[in-house]
């Protein structure tokens, strides 16, 4: 009885002190978030690029062409569980490296599947339980992969993995830098994954295609059109610690 009695104040003492410690790191991750690695890497980064259906993959892959192999590696591709094409155009991309003389991409290349938040058509009442679970499966990717820097450009399936990787860098438990390419196809507005990352100031670098998209949301990068290209922050970023 007097143990637990003690074990009292010692709780409401050390929560305060917690919570200010996280509160404190939490604006350390926002303040650090977005500026160039000040110790260059001189291995390969752990990648995780996350695809959806249609056009994202289609997007993400052609970002993916322009990376340079041997410092984004291993490469871990990420879709939602009922999709089935995605995927099979990256192992299609990696195979060709292979077939072109690659860097022992076979090693390089993972391949996995993610519980999507919401289906089309969901009622938002039973999308809660499925957006909890995919939560739950997202950190679990994320802890067991690691990636340093994440690529993402507008499939929901993004949106808790890209949560997970931030909460694992207010924890101090891992750093990932997260890079968002808003879709070409949003011209007028964002997606609502780029406007949750954009809002909770959670990507590293944001960016969109559309001047009109950077007059309204000013804290993006107008990188112009990606089909062929990629910016030169994606391309030379580092690990942050």
């Amino acid at each position: 009885m007097h143990m637990g009695a003690d074990a009292l104040p010692a709780a409401c003492y050390a929560l305060p002190v917690l919570v200010s410690l996280l509160t404190i790191r939490l604006f350390y991750v926002l303040w650090r978030s977005g500026q160039p690695s000040s110790k260059p890497r001189a291995g390969g980064l752990r990648c995780l690029i996350v695809l959806g259906s249609g056009g994202h993959t289609a997007e993400m892959m052609n970002i993916v062409t322009t990376l340079q192999k041997d410092r984004f590696t291993p490469r871990f591709y990420v879709a939602a569980l009922t999709d089935n094409m995605s995927l099979q155009k990256a192992q299609v991309y990696e195979e060709s490296l292979i077939e072109s003389g690659g860097n022992k991409t076979v090693e390089n290349a993972h391949f996995m599947q993610i519980y999507r938040s919401r289906e089309v058509g969901q009622s938002y009442i039973t999308s809660i339980a499925t957006t909890l679970l995919a939560t739950l499966h997202a950190m679990w990717l994320v802890i067991r992969i690691r990636p340093q820097v994440i690529f993402c450009n507008g499939p929901g399936t993004c949106f808790p993995l890209c949560v997970s990787a931030f909460l694992l860098k207010v924890l101090g438990l891992g750093w990932s830098s997260i890079f968002y390419i808003e879709s070409i196809a949003r011209v007028k507005k964002l997606s609502l994954s780029g406007l949750l990352l954009y809002k909770l100031r959670i990507a590293d670098q944001f960016f969109v295609q559309w001047p009109q998209l950077r007059q309204k949301y000013p804290r993006a990068c107008y990188a112009g059109r990606l089909m062929n290209s990629v910016p030169n922050q994606v391309r030379s970023n580092g690990e942050k610690k």
